[in-house]
């Protein structure tokens, strides 16, 4: 009988065991009415907020771009914005372009003439014109359905006083000796001064009093072309006039060029948002959604025309195989990127018929070496895949790459050269509600430590860095006055059968599309769920030019997951590999899941940082 009686324990704790055990970190996010990701807390509670309120999708993101600005996760207000918005109305994915420009005067000659080889990473300089706002205006005012009193009320609540969060705080603390060169920046961020610590301590109630005033500024456009009898849509683009062209703009231009910023009047006032048709390409019967060339997401549909060549799922889920097929990939696609991206709306024009072209996709999978990593993988010419153009950069195509730098300097500066210039600085959005509408965003920018301009509270951008000075570097992307540099941010959006699959982004930056292609193939090559792709390890590669500070590269450097067995190790070592060990290798992912059969969403967050989902 005892023995019989331990039986039954044994299997009662079995199948308790299997009742109770979480396969991920985090739990799914279920919602039914809708489902509000981003990279703090306290942000998306502003979403839950603006959708308990009746808002939809756009609104709550909204909502949550402006709680993350004015919490400085990643970015602040003068930083810029990219989105991917699906219109249930019209079955359309919209793309939003806000990122700014270089202004007046910034000019190859101009940051040569300083003896730098690109712009700064940091200071006035590294300043393109700010886009959040005017992105955000533009989302609610074309989209949404709330005033821009009720979407900005949270952020402005924040900015009267809110309890800031370690992370922040911390990078405040790290970044003091810096902040303190600029005068509006240390008033704000540094409360302390004087003291061992000089920044917020975790908790402590941070108050923005000079960005509550420019918010409530915009709320007082809105409320003033209201009662003058605009309609609403009218009326928050009056709030993003006087953000471009009134008080705001003035003070914000003085407090630039006091602290020796270039940015005029004139490239606000002259700066708009672009709605555009983003990119697409289908996989195994998915169409896949990125924002084009003036960012890097195109490199995720160039890298999945040539993964569908593969069976990739028979490789098994990051065997040597499979990790080794990922990085040539991104090798090729990245390399790309690098030589052809740039600003669409300028010379020369991107040949994105041609990188997007399936039978260029084959050429380039001709050139993976299977025995080792090639170290010197270099762009390829996708003009004869755009028809009867031919490449006017052939010169610099055979030049590229042979005389670049390729190894981290010995004695460089670690400040200039770490893993944060690939990983760190954006957060993403996701919004979606019961209507349809689907918000998938990466805003970014103005970072701490940021130079806030004047008493606007507004820190601008440090976006300039991702110009190249030399036409031998990148012909497509080379700096200009009014011209948006090539950015890394690249929200993700997948459809199926005509209706939303997933939505999808990531905070980093060069590691953002090595990060959400990875996350896509684990849904749907290996069958994980939401939550589980998002946690997945992932492998992240050094290869391609950073697209910040010393636009460095480091090739054959792989970052792998401590769990990787030592055998995958030894094979990866053999190939030429140096290998580096995390223990969480996923990104920071957020993502939504449309579950069509049972009329649900499925929400995940990473468990990589403090990325967070409340649904409905």
């Amino acid at each position: 009988m005892k023995k019989q009686h331990l039986i039954l324990v044994l299997s009662f704790l079995l199948l308790a065991g299997g009742l109770f055990a979480q396969p991920t970190q985090k739990p799914v996010i279920h919602g039914r009415h809708w489902v509000a990701i981003t990279g703090k807390p306290l942000a998306a509670t502003a979403g839950a907020a603006i959708f308990q309120q009746g808002g939809n999708a756009v609104d709550a993101a909204c909502a949550m771009l402006a709680a993350t600005s004015t919490m400085w996760d990643v970015l602040s207000w003068g930083g810029e914005t990219q989105a991917l918005i699906y219109n249930p109305n019209t079955k359309k994915v919209i793309g939003i372009n806000a990122l700014g420009v270089a202004p007046t005067g910034a000019t190859p000659e101009f940051f040569k003439g300083k003896d730098m080889k690109y712009p700064p990473q940091f200071g006035p300089l590294a300043a393109v014109t700010p886009g959040t706002p005017g992105g955000l205006l533009t989302m609610l005012a074309e989209y949404g359905t709330m005033s821009l009193a009720q979407v900005l009320a949270p952020s402005i609540q924040m900015a009267e006083g809110y309890p800031i969060e370690a992370q922040t705080a911390n990078s405040i603390e790290r970044s003091k000796d810096r902040i303190k060169e600029w005068p509006y920046s240390k008033k704000i961020f540094l409360p302390h001064l004087g003291e061992d610590r000089e920044a917020p301590h975790a908790g402590e109630i941070f108050v923005q009093e000079d960005l509550k005033k420019t918010l409530e500024k915009l709320v007082e456009a809105e409320k003033k072309a209201l009662a003058a009898g605009k309609s609403r849509k009218d009326a928050i683009y009056a709030a993003y006039d006087r953000f471009y062209k009134g008080d705001i703009a003035q003070e914000f231009v003085r407090g630039c060029q006091e602290q020796g910023g270039l940015i005029t009047l004139e490239d606000l006032a002259n700066w708009k948002v672009y709605l555009e048709e983003p990119e697409k390409t289908n996989y195994k019967g998915i169409d896949v959604y990125k924002l084009t060339s003036w960012v890097q997401g195109p490199v995720m549909l160039q890298a999945l025309n040539m993964l569908e060549n593969f069976d990739l799922k028979s490789m098994g889920y990051n065997s040597t195989r499979y990790i080794h097929t990922l990085y040539q990939v991104m090798n090729l696609t990245f390399a790309d990127r690098d030589f052809y991206y740039g600003d669409p709306y300028f010379p020369p024009k991107e040949p994105m018929k041609g990188l997007l072209s399936k039978e260029y996709a084959k050429e380039r999978v001709k050139q993976i070496n299977w025995e080792k990593n090639d170290a010197e993988a270099g762009p390829g010419n996708p003009y004869p895949f755009q028809g009867t153009e031919v490449n006017p950069f052939l010169d610099l195509l055979e030049k590229w790459g042979k005389t670049a730098d390729l190894d981290r300097p010995k004695n460089m500066d670690l400040e200039q050269f770490t893993d944060e210039n690939y990983l760190a600085g954006t957060t993403s959005i996701q919004a979606v509600d019961k209507d349809g509408w689907v918000v998938s965003v990466t805003p970014s920018g103005g970072w701490v430590p940021a130079v806030i301009a004047g008493n606007t509270g507004v820190g601008m951008s440090q976006r300039m860095q991702s110009f190249v000075l030399d036409a031998s570097e990148n012909p497509y992307n080379v700096v200009e006055p009014g011209k948006r540099p090539r950015a890394t941010l690249t929200p993700s959006m997948a459809l199926k059968d005509g209706k939303p699959h997933i939505s999808f982004a990531v905070q980093a930056g060069d590691t953002q599309d090595q990060n959400l292609l990875q996350f896509f193939l684990n849904m749907v090559e290996f069958d994980m769920n939401v939550q589980e792709a998002c946690e997945a390890a992932n492998i992240t590669s050094y290869q391609m030019r950073g697209s910040f500070g010393e636009h460095k590269t480091e090739p054959g450097r792989l970052v792998l997951n401590d769990d990787t067995p030592d055998w995958t190790r030894k094979e990866l070592r053999k190939m030429g590999y140096r290998l580096e060990f995390q223990r969480r290798t996923s990104g920071p992912l957020n993502a939504v899941y449309f579950d069509w059969k049972n009329g649900s969403f499925w929400g995940g967050s990473s468990n990589y940082g403090e990325d967070y989902g409340i649904g409905w």
